[in-house]
């Protein structure tokens, strides 16, 4: 009985092939597809233990046998067991090209998964404020990289398959004019991507002012720029717009000037107006974390005497400056009442007509403000 089965499973074929034959490939194939999985899983304990000794080597093996494609083991295993298998020549040729595809896209995975872990860290390292997951050059470093990556995997098994490389690189150069004019906007923000990136003119984190928007940088892309701004919402700019506008980063100041101007009227005391730059410079000092610079009376204008102050505020945070410009306010306010001195107010001329007596006639009409109406 026995004999008689084993005859039939030698005797008896399937597409020319022996279903011994095809069983033994089979067995191959799962015993294949088992031993590598534990070898990977060997090989991936031990890499953890070596990392637990802080290996930042062992931790990129750890990373890198992660990109495993179990799909592609089946597929490598699949081949070892077709290599028992009594095949014609032409499909033996056949089957080395798919052992080529199959080691190139896997190793491409590592390569892959090794790229991103690399340059993950590299910029990690060399980051001060947590910010390389939104920089541009993080972006396009990561990018590029892959991008190199993949072309040389697929020319390589294109070749392999004996599609002419050349031809078909040339036939892309032609394909790729074509694109990059259909897409000209595109590589233009891109490129300008690349700009940011390398100039740096603003990273993520900063706060910056561009025309009449302003906000804190949350993300810079390939093509945009994310802004997140004052009042909360999110505003999207084309990187080619950015580079192309002039923009002010607060994030990089490290001091504030301030200039501030106040009139006092005409009719103030001659003493009153000598005392006001002293008055205003106690004031500037009086304050904490600021450098005073002058204070003058600047000249005459139509309406005031004009007064000019400028001080320095030594921590560039915009809510410090308005509490420091509010004390300083709060005491000339005080000082001035002291000595005398008037702040002066805006004149309005109101021009009446239907009076047989004021026709055509002007009457100054002059009322007191509030400071800075």
């Amino acid at each position: 009985m026995d004999d008689r089965f084993l005859q039939l499973l030698t005797t008896t074929t399937v597409f020319g092939i022996s279903i011994l034959n095809l069983l033994l490939a089979l067995t191959v194939t799962v015993i294949t597809f088992l031993v590598t999985r534990w070898a990977l899983s060997f090989l991936k304990r031990r890499a953890r233990q070596w990392s637990s000794h802080d290996g930042q080597l062992s931790k990129l093996i750890t990373q890198v046998l992660e990109g495993t494609s179990n799909f592609l083991l089946m597929l490598a295993s699949l081949l070892v067991g077709l290599g028992v298998l009594d095949l014609p020549e032409r499909w033996l040729d056949r089957v080395g090209s798919l052992w080529f595809v199959v080691a190139a896209l896997q190793i491409g995975l590592w390569a892959n998964r090794a790229i991103a872990t690399g340059l993950t860290r590299y910029f990690a390292r060399h980051d001060t404020g947590n910010t390389y997951r939104g920089s541009a050059l993080a972006t396009l470093s990561g990018w590029g990289a892959r991008v190199l990556l993949w072309s040389v995997v697929l020319l390589a098994m294109l070749s392999n398959l004996g599609v002419n490389i050349t031809a078909f690189v040339a036939s892309l150069g032609v394909g790729g004019i074509a694109v990059a004019l259909a897409v000209q906007n595109v590589l233009g923000d891109l490129f300008a991507s690349l700009s940011i990136a390398v100039d740096k003119p603003f990273e993520v984190g900063d706060f910056i002012v561009i025309g009449s928007l302003a906000g804190t940088v949350e993300n810079i892309g390939l093509k945009t720029t994310r802004i997140r701004s004052l009042g909360g919402e999110q505003i999207v700019m084309a990187n080619a717009g950015m580079i192309s506008s002039t923009i002010q980063n607060y994030k990089r100041l490290q001091e504030r000037r301030i200039v501030f101007e106040f009139g006092l009227s005409y009719d103030t005391p001659t003493e009153a107006v000598k005392k006001a730059p002293a008055i205003v410079e106690e004031s500037i000092k009086a304050q904490g974390q600021v450098r005073f610079d002058r204070a003058h009376l600047r000249g005459f204008g139509k309406e005031a005497l004009e007064f000019e102050a400028v001080y320095i505020v030594l921590d560039p945070g915009y809510n410090l400056y308005m509490d420091i410009q509010q004390a300083i306010n709060f005491q000339l306010l005080e000082r001035f009442a002291k000595v005398g001195a008037k702040f002066a107010v805006g004149a309005r001329s109101i021009k009446v007509t239907g009076l047989p007596e004021a026709s055509n006639q002007f009457t100054q009409v002059r009322g007191r403000d509030s400071l800075g109406n």
